[in-house]
């Protein structure tokens, strides 16, 4: 079995803790820690620092992943609003507010207390602070480790630790799961992002996923900077040969127009039939249906068919 180093310890390991630095072994004042909802709570997020003083019964999400994360760990009842592309669940509040270009007036419209973004775009963060409106930036994260913690950290910030440890093990076992239902170690495999050869590097969060399951990542060579999202070249795809060709369906064209492009005809996976459609919705998003996306990517590595199999 190929396990994934992920930190689930919400009570300990992670770098969340209920005010200052969560010490209890005080009899005096004793602070509460990341297994309690007690409140104040202090999450150490990416924008640093923030402290809720209670439980957020107003929270107007601009991040999709966050919105599902929100809803899986208990916290649905509590987002008043989300942002335009929030459209999962299906009971999720979606508005017009924007996560790309983020109206403070609009945002503060809704009287929150608090609010969930995946980047601090505009300087929102600092916007909002001025109005007394606490704001925790819950990123893209670069591994599924840090995508762990960003679902731990919601889960303390909303009240809802316990709901959000069961959320956490019942991914960590689903994961496990599809990570044995790939056995081709080293299966060359290139992610494509659009028809201008962006494609995701195992130092992003999908590219993260492929190096769990145990395949050699094509973008990689040319992801100098670690970006995470290098762009490349056909030469360079056509020289390297996947034997897997990954596409979503938010792309314009499709599985066979790929393996329609002059010169791709003597590619692996274009030769063998191994250009895969997953869906866009989930390997975009970080969050409980990550499984998903994992299962998907597994039984496309699985199924790859060989000149010899």
């Amino acid at each position: 079995m190929r396990n994934l180093p992920i930190a689930l310890a919400l009570a300990a390991s992670l770098t969340l803790a209920g005010c200052g630095d969560g010490d209890t072994s005080s009899s005096e004042d004793p602070k509460p820690t990341a297994s309690s909802a007690d409140y104040p709570v202090t999450i150490d997020a990416v924008n640093g620092e923030v402290t809720l003083d209670q439980q957020p019964e107003r929270i107007v999400s601009l991040s999709p992943s966050a919105t599902e994360i929100l809803f899986a760990i208990g916290a649905g009842d509590q987002v008043i609003a989300a942002d335009e592309y929030s459209t999962y669940p299906q009971q999720a509040p979606t508005t017009e507010l924007s996560a790309y270009d983020p109206n403070v007036e609009a945002i503060a419209g809704y009287s929150p207390d608090l609010v969930v973004i995946a980047n601090d775009t505009n300087g929102i963060v600092g916007a909002l602070a001025k109005l007394d409106i606490p704001t925790i930036v819950n990123p893209a994260p670069a591994t599924i480790d840090e995508g762990y913690d960003g679902i731990a950290a919601l889960g303390l910030a909303t009240g809802h630790v316990d709901k959000t440890a069961k959320v956490v093990a019942d991914m960590r076992a689903e994961i496990e799961k599809a990570l044995d239902a790939a056995p081709q170690e080293g299966l060359r495999v290139y992610h494509e992002l659009d028809e201008k050869h962006y494609a995701a590097s195992s130092s992003s969060f999908i590219g993260s996923v492929y190096d769990s399951l145990g395949a050699t990542n094509i973008a990689d060579a040319a992801d100098k900077q670690k970006s995470g999202y290098p762009q490349l070249t056909e030469e360079a795809i056509i020289a390297a040969d996947p034997e897997l060709i990954v596409i979503t369906d938010q792309v314009s064209y499709t599985a066979d127009d790929v393996a329609s492009r002059p010169g791709w005809e003597n590619v692996s996976a274009v030769k063998n039939g191994n250009v895969v459609t997953v869906d866009a919705d989930i390997s975009s998003r970080w969050g409980p249906r990550l499984p998903q996306l994992i299962e998907s990517i597994a039984d496309a590595m699985a199924s790859v068919k060989t000149p010899a199999g």
